[in-house]
């Protein structure tokens, strides 16, 4: 140990201002990292992770709100993360857990326990499993503020807003087998763009949303249910009017999602349909007035 160590101070010392000026670069560098953060143009960031089958959504506002709503099925949300963050950023303003089934929850829970999660918006629905009880119990642990969601609620930050149109029903306590049908659905508007995340509902929920008259208008659609056939009727397309459908959904998955008739009705009205099976993670930027993607 005297060996290395006495060799280790003798490189040192001989050459003390090449070490000086590595510290002092790394330090220009993390400077102007957080400055080109802090001037980079307001544009609202929407990414769809590709994390195999299941969803996982996250947001950057104008204003450097963060917001995650579902992690996908395993860890692989912690990697996407640590692409679109800075460095030193470990903190999420608001998780929002569509409904707890473990191709939406798996990656939340890992990410409570590397991340400061300020909020989490969820339904409260019971689920009899061992991943369920994780959640909750890390919920309890980190003493994480936590929401039950209300329709007609709305989630407000500087120059965007979010609003709950579904579940119909206050579902906090109540013991569900399949939870799809639970999921919340959020409709989030910034100046002229809108986008539409419908976690998995099936026909029967975008067909009351419909019957009820919510407003579904919007630019970009989240594909119900990984692109499976129990969702995206017609009707329900017809209202929404997308321009852009993204598909969240795993190679070669064992459902074969998504299935050749939702990808036929998305033909029909020429809706340009990304995918992150093919296209990897989705990026897609609004100014309020129109988007790119990539």
């Amino acid at each position: 140990m005297r060996l290395w160590y006495n060799i280790g101070m003798e490189k040192i010392l001989k050459k003390p201002l090449f070490f000086i000026f590595g510290v002092l670069l790394f330090i220009n560098i993390c400077s102007w990292s957080i400055v080109y953060e802090l001037i980079k143009p307001q544009l609202l960031e929407v990414n769809f992770f590709n994390v195999g089958q299941g969803d996982a959504i996250f947001i950057e506002t104008p204003y450097n709100y963060q917001i995650l709503i579902d992690g996908g099925p395993s860890s692989a949300i912690l990697e996407k993360l640590g692409q679109e963050m800075p460095f030193w950023d470990r903190t999420i303003d608001l998780i929002v857990l569509t409904h707890p089934e473990h191709d939406h929850m798996a990656g939340l829970i890992e990410v409570l326990k590397r991340y400061k999660v300020d909020y989490v918006l969820w339904t409260g629905v019971l689920r009899d499993t061992g991943e369920y009880q994780e959640w909750e119990k890390i919920l309890k642990e980190e003493s994480i503020d936590t929401r039950i969601v209300k329709r007609g609620q709305k989630i407000i930050t500087p120059a965007l807003s979010f609003r709950v149109i579904s579940p119909f029903e206050d579902l906090q306590g109540r013991k569900i087998g399949n939870t799809n049908n639970t999921s919340i659905v959020l409709r989030l508007v910034f100046d002229n763009t809108s986008f539409l995340f419908t976690g998995d509902i099936y026909k029967s929920v975008e067909n009351k949303l419909i019957e009820k008259g919510v407003v579904l208008d919007s630019d970009v659609l989240k594909t119900a249910h990984h692109g499976s056939k129990t969702s995206t009727g017609e009707e329900f397309l017809q209202n929404v009017s997308p321009q852009i459908a993204v598909i969240s959904v795993g190679k070669n998955n064992k459902y074969d999602h998504p299935h050749k008739e939702v990808l036929e009705i998305l033909e029909k009205y020429d809706i340009k349909v990304l995918r992150t099976d093919i296209d990897g993670d989705i990026k897609i930027v609004s100014d309020g007035r129109q988007l790119k993607f990539k």
